[in-house]
């Protein structure tokens, strides 16, 4: 392995990233420095991430502590510390705590980019993370260029 490449991170600490993220993120490996392969993130999941489809990316999901609830395709899920969960691209998936305090997890998206989108998501949705629910059409604007899709909520009849 090339030395240039190697990364050491004490407990806690985070790669820098293009815009300062919410504390419940931090980016153990970014995707340039995987040269594309992966991102890997250590991440509070504090709030409700909408139904949404990763067109290109599988996600990977390890919990490290508390209870995650993942809605995949048609089935949910109570995902609790220790277990794993492989979100491939493609299927429609939503996440939420279902524990106090929230759960924190290891993400891992290959390839990588999700780092990117979540900068950009903070850097223009500033202050989403204190709704109660993101807004998929908000969500969408910024997530087309990452190949994500949420679903939005079906027009009132």
């Amino acid at each position: 392995m090339s030395e240039d490449r190697f990364i050491l991170l004490d407990p806690g600490a985070s790669r820098p990233t293009r815009v300062p993220l919410p504390p419940a993120m931090t980016v153990k490996a970014r995707t340039e420095d995987t040269e594309g392969r992966f991102s890997c993130m250590e991440v509070v999941v504090a709030q409700e991430i909408p139904r949404h489809v990763h067109h290109v990316a599988d996600e990977c999901i390890y919990v490290l502590s508390g209870s995650l609830g993942v809605e995949f395709d048609d089935t949910d899920r109570t995902v609790t510390a220790g277990q794993f969960v492989l979100l491939p691209h493609g299927v429609p998936h939503a996440l939420r705590p279902v524990s106090t305090p929230p759960p924190h997890v290891l993400q891992i998206s290959s390839p990588g980019g999700w780092e990117c989108y979540l900068e950009d998501l903070s850097e223009h949705l500033s202050g989403a993370g204190h709704r109660s629910r993101l807004d998929a059409t908000a969500l969408n604007r910024i997530a087309a260029p990452y190949q994500i899709t949420y679903e939005e909520p079906a027009a009132p009849a």
